[in-house]
């Protein structure tokens, strides 16, 4: 694809178009969440132009059928699972080791798995649900592997935040609602501001060591990352996106800008940013978030260095995770 084509990538573009004229042969790629949904479409696009591709799963028999399927779409047959529950620092330690043991140098990076707008409830360490899940969860997880990351000397790490992110900011002093009232589409808000800012963090730490880091919103996908939410919320938004308030994605779309952020060369130097439909973001603080204009821009709050630093102490504290650099 050329230049002007790339140019023009937006709302509609897919996983399969950002990936045009690219050849991922040799690259190792590690998708969390990669059974269902936008994990799944992007690992299969990865796959497809040659990358070996390691996902990751709860429901392994799940996982299963799904490589089954990439490995028939694209006769790539370097691809593999391996289990891993976000919400346990165990399982995601043991997972880390395992995949230390096995794999070399890690090309690309997606943290994609998470949950959204859940009832109440804590993870197996302790804390709030979603932002436990969200962040934590990928936040040890990823400083856990970042030898390999390091290995690389040419790495990427995209972190799957949302427009979500406008519901909160990272309340420092109550991340896990001990102290106020817990509002599911708050504390969403919260651990998606918390991918942005994690981004924010890890690109100024391994810039320098050939790894850098973006965050992105994929679009409004209807996945089974909506399990949680009612009726009623489900309708309220078939109807702004029937009234045009809200343009929904397909999955293969969806997964466009993830799989952009993770391969596109236009982006080398830009670590740090947040980016929707294919492109980076700039800063508007006025605009509802899941308007179509609220989601091409991000809060300043997301991206703010000194929040990114706060909250990378905290999770340190939180996770005993630190970058072995």
């Amino acid at each position: 694809m050329n230049t002007h084509a790339r140019d023009a990538f937006g709302h509609d573009t897919t996983a399969d178009e950002v990936l045009e004229g690219i050849d991922l042969t040799g690259k190792l790629a590690l998708v969390t969440g990669g059974s269902s949904g936008l994990g799944a479409e992007t690992a299969r696009a990865l796959a497809s132009k040659g990358a070996r591709v390691v996902i990751t799963a709860r429901d392994l028999a799940k996982a299963q059928s799904v490589l089954a399927d990439i490995k028939s779409a694209t006769g790539n047959q370097d691809i593999a699972v391996e289990e891993l529950e976000l919400a346990s620092f165990d399982s995601i330690r043991a997972f880390a080791q395992r995949f230390l043991e096995k794999y070399g140098a890690l090309d690309i990076l997606i943290n994609n798995a998470g949950v959204m707008a859940c009832p109440k409830g804590k993870t197996e360490d302790g804390f709030e649900r979603q932002f436990g899940t969200n962040h934590l969860g990928h936040f040890l997880l990823t400083t856990l592997i970042a030898p390999a990351l390091i290995k690389s000397g040419s790495a990427r790490v995209v972190s799957v935040s949302s427009a979500g992110h406008r519901f909160s900011p990272v309340v420092f002093e109550d991340v896990n609602y001990e102290n106020r009232d817990y509002e599911k589409w708050q504390a969403y808000g919260q651990s998606k501001t918390a991918n942005a800012l994690f981004a924010v963090g890890l690109n100024g730490r391994l810039k320098d060591h050939g790894v850098e880091a973006f965050s992105i919103h994929p679009g409004a996908i209807p996945t089974d990352l909506a399990r949680h939410m009612s009726e009623e919320e489900i309708e309220g938004f078939r109807q702004r996106a029937e009234s045009g308030e809200m343009r929904l994605k397909t999955v293969e779309s969806g997964a466009a800008t993830q799989t952009y952020a993770a391969t596109a060369p236009e982006l080398e130097g830009h670590g740090g940013a947040y980016l929707a439909d294919c492109r980076i973001c700039t800063v508007d603080d006025t605009i509802d978030g899941l308007s179509n204009d609220g989601m091409s821009f991000v809060s300043s709050y997301a991206i703010d260095p000194e929040a990114a630093e706060r909250l990378w102490v905290l999770s340190e504290e939180a996770t005993g995770g630190r970058l072995a650099v």
